[in-house]
């Protein structure tokens, strides 16, 4: 090593299963009776619209999410709900981004399948734009509270410093992070 150059950052390779990220999605996300409300909520009979049985899979080296959409958009008129409303199955595709500390969605896009409507096509574009914008894991927050909770127990203090996600893949059982980082032990 040249005098004066930094150590280069370690790099750990992290793989989050979609068994376990399944599991994840169903006890953080999917936390009303199986469901993601994403408008409304349950106990709204004509304006609501939720997200449930979600499967994670791969295509394409991109992250596959599967799951049942249902959803109304109407008003209530004389106790009868008047307006748009529709169940189907959809598939969403994303490639998994790091940005800011937080894994995150870019390049999200969702297909439905059947016969086409104004309905899900608006329903499609706006979840689209709801997971880029909203779904955010804080990643390099998460790795130093990993760290530090293990670290405890032996009476060293861990400090994690010039942490970056060198690559994100997405394989047929697990996403893939490779992590760079500095760690301290004190």
């Amino acid at each position: 090593m040249a005098a004066g150059a930094a150590p280069a950052a370690a790099q750990v390779e992290i793989r989050l299963h979609f068994t376990a990220l399944e599991r994840m999605l169903a006890s953080q996300v999917f936390t009303q009776d199986g469901r993601k409300f994403v408008k409304g909520k349950h106990d709204q009979q004509c304006n609501f619209a939720y997200l449930e049985k979600p499967r994670i899979g791969h295509e394409q080296s991109r992250l596959r999410i599967q799951a049942r959409f249902t959803g109304r958009s109407a008003i209530n008129l004389l106790g009868k709900c008047v307006g748009m409303g529709d169940a189907f199955d959809l598939t969403i595709f994303t490639n998994p981004h790091y940005k800011e500390g937080s894994a995150v969605f870019r390049n999200v896009m969702v297909e439905s399948y059947g016969k086409d409507s104004f309905y899900k096509r608006t329903v499609r574009q706006t979840i689209a734009r709801s997971l880029e914008r909203d779904v955010r894991y804080p990643l390099a927050a998460e790795a130093r509270r990993l760290l530090e909770q293990g670290a405890a127990r032996t009476g060293y203090k861990p400090e994690l410093s010039n942490f970056d996600v060198a690559s994100i893949e997405v394989n047929e059982s697990a996403i893939v992070f490779r992590l760079r980082f500095h760690l301290d032990v004190k």
